[in-house]
């Protein structure tokens, strides 16, 4: 018995070593096995990142960024064509009121469909800082962060590129949503906020004012 349970005791701590030795982590095991096997976990084959990639299911078809679908409402497969949008902008050139902000006219008619579009829009992304009566109400501005109301004359008086614009490449601590809001969702957003502006009695500006943005 007395051999025996030297045997046993040893077997533990060797068992005990064992554990401890994995519970360490993969290096001190992949050196016990480099040193036993000659190789180990580190040393294996792999592929690189682009490397033989997997070719496209057979009837698929390539979907492009979506921030600029061919129509309102379209789904962007490949490359949109035939279609007029807007050359980049910078903030700089819209605190400039270039001519490349304040001069887009809407291509998108205030619709119900369009006004329906752009409140679910609006809603998603507008609301948490402008609230969802786009007063500056939002959950984001009762946190303490200060939001900007677009019921005001001065928000009314901005021609519709602008507001596109400032919804593309963002505004002061407004970030831009270009990335997230497609081309037609932004004009769709614009018409909605001009239906909510005219519910105050707010007009939007003649196109002959267009360039007068405060």
């Amino acid at each position: 018995m007395g051999d025996r349970a030297v045997f046993v005791r040893r077997l533990r701590l060797v068992a005990c070593s064992a554990a401890a030795l994995v519970a360490s982590g993969c290096s001190p095991l992949d050196d016990v096995l480099q040193a036993v096997f000659g190789r180990s976990m580190r040393v294996q084959s792999s592929i690189g990142e682009y490397e033989n990639p997997l070719a496209p299911p057979e009837g698929s078809v390539p979907f492009a960024a979506g921030n600029f679908p061919s129509a309102p409402g379209a789904v962007n497969v490949g490359q949109p064509e035939l279609a007029d949008f807007p050359a980049p902008v910078t903030q700089t050139q819209l605190f400039q009121q270039a001519p490349e902000v304040t001069g887009l006219v809407n291509p998108v008619g205030a619709t119900p469909a369009s006004l329906a579009r752009g409140e679910v829009v609006f809603n998603r992304a507008c609301s948490p800082c402008h609230g969802t009566a786009a007063d500056g109400g939002g959950p984001v501005t009762r946190a303490g962060i200060p939001a900007f109301s677009l019921l005001t004359p001065t928000a009314a008086g901005y021609p519709d590129g602008y507001l596109y614009t400032i919804i593309r490449v963002g505004r002061g601590i407004m970030p831009p949503y270009g990335h997230q809001i497609s081309h037609f969702d932004r004009w769709h957003i614009v018409n909605y906020v001009r239906e909510l502006q005219a519910q105050q009695g707010l007009s939007p500006p003649d196109a002959a004012d267009s360039a007068q943005v405060q």
